[in-house]
């Protein structure tokens, strides 16, 4: 999910801090860090490359397109919806704000703000909401006008 996602689905710029995951299967997350630390260690990368804090943002599961597949592991993206809501409740800096106009282009088909935003809604971060909704607004207002 996060950068990682709009680097590898979207190309909007040409790399991330980290890789923002939610981590499905194993049940221990465990396994799946200490994996990740095995392989910072083999290329020098920071121990925190592979970061699962970003699970805060994630309300309910959804699965979207296939990023990655190889034996024994399968990478998907949340579904366009849900990574529209996380960047809206993070909503932290130009990046967030830039990574939520391209999605919000890649959903809009036809202009229809009401319906986009119940698709986002039930995806958004309890005590996130208003702030989530005036940050689509002024980026629905940016891109599509008021009408």
């Amino acid at each position: 999910m996060g950068g990682a996602v709009m680097v590898l689905a979207y190309q909007t710029r040409p790399s991330t801090r980290d890789v923002d995951v939610f981590i499905r299967s194993p049940r221990e997350a465990r396994v799946v860090r200490e994996l990740a630390t095995q392989v910072a260690n083999e290329y020098g990368w920071k121990e925190d490359w592979l970061n699962d804090a970003a699970k805060g943002y994630f309300m309910g599961v959804s699965k979207g397109m296939l990023l990655f597949n190889a034996p024994g592991i399968q990478a998907h993206a949340p579904a366009l919806e849900q990574l529209l809501a996380m960047k809206l409740c993070a909503w932290r800096d130009d990046v967030d704000v830039a990574d939520a106009r391209r999605l919000l282009q890649e959903l809009v088909r036809r202009p229809d703000k009401d319906r986009i935003w119940k698709s986002v809604e039930p995806y958004l971060v309890p005590g996130d909401e208003l702030k989530s909704q005036y940050a689509f607004l002024d980026l629905w207002e940016s891109l599509y006008g008021t009408a």
